[in-house]
């Protein structure tokens, strides 16, 4: 294959949850530059407008549409939306997350708390696979990649539900690899520490100083670093890799102790 065709997603059309902000934002905009439809999924539909237009000033294609993802309705919606607009599904990028650390004490955590970062996390990933698989199927192309977390393997207080969320994912997307094979890839990414406006808004320069303490290449994260694997996932380039889940990183970690 061609060096220019190996991240060419011309006339694929990706979904992205979770696209208003952040590394979602990243990945749209990276796929969109790469050639794809690009549908900016986000319960913050303004923000995801903003995104779509941003998008389309730049002469690529994107549409916002809204969607809470532990709404079932919602993702029926989406994928239908999806097919109406492009006509078809090639690529997933399910990135909606949410908990974390210091919030999920079992001192203070409700049951219902637990259970709605699953929602989140998992069970909304895995319902948006069984809905595209087919439209997939149908294209011809289908690449699948999960947001996880570096919490997936590390160990920390207070984030028992996200990270053992995480670490479904991981086991999930492995599984699902059988399942949704030889037409379908999916792949996983575990991001270690990124500069998103969460972060931003704690981060000091001692706390830095001690995040990058164990981090070889000695800086956190940015976005586009996260985008970028999920452009090679979502690219022909990776067509012979499927239920892996790499971790993006800068070779470390980046806790506190």
């Amino acid at each position: 294959m061609k060096n220019s065709l190996l991240l060419d997603l011309t006339d694929k059309t990706a979904i992205v949850t979770g696209g208003a902000h952040g590394i979602g934002q990243a990945s749209c905009k990276m796929l969109a530059e790469n050639g794809a439809n690009v549908v900016v999924s986000d319960y913050d539909f303004e923000g995801a407008q903003a995104t779509a237009d941003a998008i389309n000033a730049e002469g690529y294609k994107a549409i916002a549409l809204k969607c809470d993802v532990t709404k079932d309705e919602d993702l029926v919606a989406l994928v239908e939306n999806t097919i109406n607009a492009f006509g078809s599904i090639s690529v997933l990028v399910n990135n909606v997350g949410g908990g974390g650390a210091g919030k999920e004490s079992p001192y203070d955590i409700e049951v219902a708390q637990f259970k709605h970062v699953f929602d989140m996390n998992v069970f909304s990933m895995w319902r948006l696979c069984q809905l595209v698989a087919p439209h997939m199927k149908d294209s011809g192309y289908g690449s699948i990649i999960n947001m996880s977390s570096m919490a997936s393997v590390n160990n920390s207080p207070a984030i028992s539900a996200y990270a053992s969320s995480k670490a479904a994912v991981n086991h999930m997307t492995k599984n699902l690899a059988f399942d949704y094979g030889p037409e379908i890839r999916i792949n996983a990414i575990g991001p270690g520490a990124v500069r998103t406006d969460a972060l931003k808004k704690v981060l000091t320069p001692e706390i830095e100083k001690r995040m990058l303490a164990h981090t070889p290449l000695e800086r956190l994260g940015e976005a586009e670093d996260i985008a970028g694997a999920v452009l090679y996932f979502a690219a022909p380039i990776s067509k012979w890799v499927s239920g892996q889940i790499l971790f993006v990183n800068g070779g470390g970690v980046q806790t506190l102790d």
